[in-house]
């Protein structure tokens, strides 16, 4: 098995390599590469111990929501008070926080100081790369794009993965990262969910590009194996949820301003039991 994984891991690096100008071609050129900002993301990890929230109860929820497209932030806005009315233990922002130019970051800025002490994590998404600038932009602000945090209560523990697919693929690091930390750390929490900026699945056509065949393939059978509760996604904007082997795969509505579906996704944790329930804004 890990020989096998190995030279598939191996094949995707080739790929990668093979199709580096198609990235080019679908997606706004990055200033720093899948591998680069994978590297970044794991030298602040290391210094930066991974997040534990506790909770005084076995139930608790965590708000999803992506593609704010900041912009004007109105609907962000109301999203905060959502969560905070709502006791929300944290709240996770899955990528396109901004349609990826320079003056977008105060706006966001500002917006995000109204959050108060509400955990916040962030995905990065494409737009959010969308200038030579706009990974320093992000990884400025809100730290690494590859990264976990854990919610502990009396009585277990559950895991949160956040992976980069800013650019349409996850690339071999990552997914060996991945790979490790459902192996290794999997095993002794209660519920695991990865969350991302790229559905893995389309539902709809767009022009937006697909993940490598190879790549999907990897992933949905590391999902399974491990047993991932859900994988939640943005991007597509439109709000979906099916599931495929043992895992759910859900994609959230765009929150952006002026979206006749603006929404975000509520999770709660009840113990055993996982219950998905989407709201509009």
């Amino acid at each position: 098995m890990e020989l096998q994984l190995k030279n598939r891991l191996l094949l995707l690096a080739a790929i990668s390599l093979t199709i580096s100008s198609c990235e080019k071609t679908y997606f706004p050129s990055p200033e720093h590469s899948i591998s680069q900002r994978f590297s970044q993301s794991m030298d602040w990890n290391e210094s930066h111990p991974y997040m534990e929230i506790a909770v005084q109860s076995e139930d608790y929820s965590i708000l999803f929501t992506g593609d704010s497209h900041v912009g004007s932030t109105n609907n962000l806005e109301k999203f905060f008070s959502i969560a905070k009315e709502s006791n929300a233990s944290a709240v996770v922002m899955v990528g396109d926080l901004t349609n990826g130019k320079a003056e977008d970051y105060p706006v966001i800025d500002q917006c995000l100081q109204q959050k108060d002490s509400l955990l916040t994590f962030f995905s990065v998404g494409n737009h959010d790369l969308w200038s030579s600038s706009g990974w320093i932009e992000f990884f400025t602000r809100f730290g690494p794009s590859c990264y976990l945090f854990t919610v502990k209560s009396p009585a277990a523990t559950d895991l949160y993965i956040s992976l980069d697919s800013g650019s349409d693929t996850f690339g071999p690091d990552q997914i060996e990262w991945l790979t490790y930390i459902l192996q290794t750390i999997r095993p002794e929490c209660r519920h695991c969910m990865v969350f991302t900026h790229v559905n893995l699945f389309r539902v709809r056509h767009t022009l937006s590009t697909n993940f490598l065949v190879e790549e999907l393939d990897l992933l949905v059978e590391l999902f399974t194996k491990n047993n991932v509760d859900a994988v939640i996604t943005g991007h597509d904007h439109e709000q979906d949820e099916m599931a495929f082997g043992t895992t759910t795969y859900i994609q959230v509505p765009a929150l952006m301003d002026g979206f006749s579906n603006a929404g975000f996704l509520e999770v709660f944790v009840r113990n055993d039991d996982i219950d998905f329930k989407f709201d509009k804004i």
